[in-house]
């Protein structure tokens, strides 16, 4: 549902109350001057709602099929409504109105009143209606707010998780380069003892030699 169309919409309904019960006590004014006023009023108060109904029209033919068959259903609603407004307003403005409501008695004053009470509590509905669709998409972003809040917290600690995971590959790297460079100290001592243990092999050796050849040429 468009907020915007939800906006628009309990504008009208706001209206089209207010209209109603302008519309019910100008019908029942004496004095010209107080009812020229109401007519004024009231005349200044159907633009408004002509324009608000034109406003909901682009509105709901902007948003998406399935949404707007549903807002343009509701809308004919509206528009059925500011008719009967707008007529009786041409009832009450017109210069025998006075007359024909006298002519009509009580019965036609109950009417009135019974349409009136009938578009008052439609208006009303509509409203508490909005205000319900309103509420619901209130706690649709609050509830969307605290799931965001936990995503965000979730990767958060994920985060923390990785840093910690990647400070310990750091340390287990470091050790690794250790053992390396002991390793590589250790291979190389080897290496020279057994350089060493050679030399010292071939020295015993030739001292052996040495020592065999000096016996026997003495003979």
């Amino acid at each position: 549902m468009s907020e915007v169309f939800e906006g628009y919409e309990r504008q009208y309904c706001e209206l089209s109350a207010n209209l109603s019960r302008k519309c019910n006590s100008a019908s029942v004014i004496h004095d010209s001057e107080q009812k020229k006023q109401k007519l004024s009023e009231i005349s200044s108060g159907v633009d408004e709602a002509d324009v608000l109904i034109r406003k909901m029209d682009l509105e709901a033919r902007s948003l998406q099929p399935v949404v707007k068959a549903t807002l343009l259903a509701k809308l004919r609603e509206y528009k059925a409504d500011l008719n009967k407004l707008k007529k009786e307003f041409k009832r009450i403005s017109s210069p025998n109105a006075h007359d024909e409501l006298l002519e009509s008695g009580m019965a036609d004053v109950h009417s009135v009143s019974a349409e009136h009470r009938d578009r008052l509590s439609m208006s009303v509905e509509r409203l508490n209606q909005s205000s319900d669709r309103i509420k619901e998409s209130r706690r649709t972003v609050l509830e969307t707010e605290e799931l965001g809040i936990s995503i965000l917290e979730d990767l958060h600690q994920q985060r923390q998780t990785l840093l910690h995971a990647h400070n310990k590959l750091y340390d287990v790297d470091s050790a690794i380069d250790k053992s390396k460079k002991v390793l590589t100290t250790m291979s190389r001592r080897i290496t020279k003892n057994k350089w060493i243990a050679g030399s010292v092999i071939v020295a015993l050796v030739l001292a052996i030699v040495l020592i065999l050849y000096y016996k026997i040429s003495h003979r």
